[in-house]
């Protein structure tokens, strides 16, 4: 295929797809926000929501650009909810940067006395609860890879509190099919869900679906009841259960630890005595004119948090549009390969392996973390401790 087809294709193909790996439709997007309808109606379903955390957590749009765009363009600052949301990421990456892997284990004592599966029941994992909006909300996530903050939230509350089942699990589960996977935002929101990382466990009931995703009531089931029966159920050792009449089951779909029909990814990068960037899935965001680009996938990262396909062909399609080549192994060996550590160029990422593997490799320029906010010697308790000494720092921001 040459270059005008492919063009052609592509275009085609953006314009139906949820979420092209492309940076113009992230920017688009970006400067297209409300932030009074964004405010307004974002707990809501089919609110005014941005839809941007592919593009943020992938690197095509930083979010250090992404912050000083709104603050710039809009004038917004951090109790402007658009920033705000956009700030509890940062916070949880600030979290992540001083705890490192803790933050895959409980933070804090969770619920005394519950005992928690291990697994994901079949009929979770099937869509097949019979509540309407956790069965619509695994569609979705297996649809699209992308799930509104408070169908998130619905479905960790569901997981945890009602089946009993741990917050890893479920969060394991959940990053595996998100497009946006996140280590920090998404297992950290599930030990704020379980009460390992706030000091309740957060519970949602049929009332709340009906006030922000009406089309999905669920009143009948499980989770139509006041809170403190189901403050009760969360502090017992009781799986509810799926309800009596249940959907057809939804096919759960595949996770791969390497890209799926990729075989043409093994092997070591050619050697060259020249300037090289390390082109990791964290770092998309553009072509350097002039300069070696190498994409490089870390084996032991997906082996432990494998992807779906649909996040493989996002991660790749873009790779293909910015890398020489991409390749696929053992980080640290593989980036041996491209050039005297003096020359090669990358942005540093708090993923896995990755992490260590570029601070091992890349002695020319590792660039720091795209931070949207500066980073805090000490670790910080709270969110909104954390904001305070952000706004001690530097007023203007509030």
């Amino acid at each position: 295929m040459d270059w005008s087809t492919r063009l052609q294709a592509t275009g085609s193909r953006q314009r139906q797809e949820a979420f092209p790996p492309s940076r113009f439709t992230a920017l688009r997007r970006a400067l297209r926000v409300d932030p009074k309808a964004y405010a307004r109606s974002r707990n809501h379903l089919d609110g005014a929501v941005t839809a941007l955390s592919p593009y943020v957590t992938h690197g095509l749009l930083p979010a250090d650009e992404l912050f000083d765009l709104w603050r710039r363009r809009l004038g917004l600052c951090l109790k402007d909810k658009l920033l705000g949301e956009l700030a509890w990421r940062e916070f949880f990456h600030h979290v992540w940067y001083h705890r490192g892997e803790a933050i895959l284990q409980d933070l804090r004592p969770g619920l005394p006395g519950v005992r928690y599966q291990q697994s994901l029941p079949e009929d979770v994992r099937r869509a097949a609860t019979g509540v309407p909006v956790i069965d619509a909300t695994v569609r979705r996530l297996y649809q699209t890879g992308w799930l509104h903050n408070h169908q998130r939230m619905w479905l960790a509350s569901y997981v945890v509190h009602l089946r009993k089942v741990h917050w890893r699990v479920g969060a394991d589960w959940m990053y595996g099919h998100l497009l946006d996977g996140d280590l920090a935002s998404n297992h950290l929101s599930w030990q704020w869900v379980a009460g390992t990382f706030s000091h309740k466990p957060y519970l949602f009931n049929a009332d709340n679906v009906a006030r922000y995703a009406p089309r999905l009531d669920s009143r009948g089931t499980a989770i139509d009841r006041g809170y403190a029966e189901l403050m009760a159920i969360a502090r017992s050792c009781i799986d509810v259960g799926p309800e009596r009449d249940t959907p057809p089951p939804t096919a759960e779909p595949a996770l791969y630890e390497r890209p799926p029909a990729e075989p043409d990814l093994e092997g070591d990068p050619a050697y060259v005595d020249a300037w090289t960037a390390v082109i990791h899935p964290w770092s998309l965001e553009a072509r350097v004119p002039g300069l070696r680009q190498i994409g490089l996938l870390h084996a032991d990262f997906h082996r432990r948090f494998p992807w779906s396909a649909r996040r493989w062909d996002f991660v790749l399609r873009r790779m293909r549009q910015i890398c020489e080549a991409v390749y696929y192994g053992d980080l640290a060996t593989l980036a041996s390969c491209l050039a005297p550590p003096e020359r090669l160029l990358a942005v540093m990422t708090l993923n896995p392996g990755y992490r260590e593997g570029l601070a091992l490799s890349v002695r020319g320029c590792l660039a720091p973390l795209p931070t949207a906010l500066p980073e805090l010697d000490a670790a910080q308790p709270s969110y909104s401790r954390w904001v305070k000494e952000q706004c001690r720092r530097n007023p203007s921001l509030c």
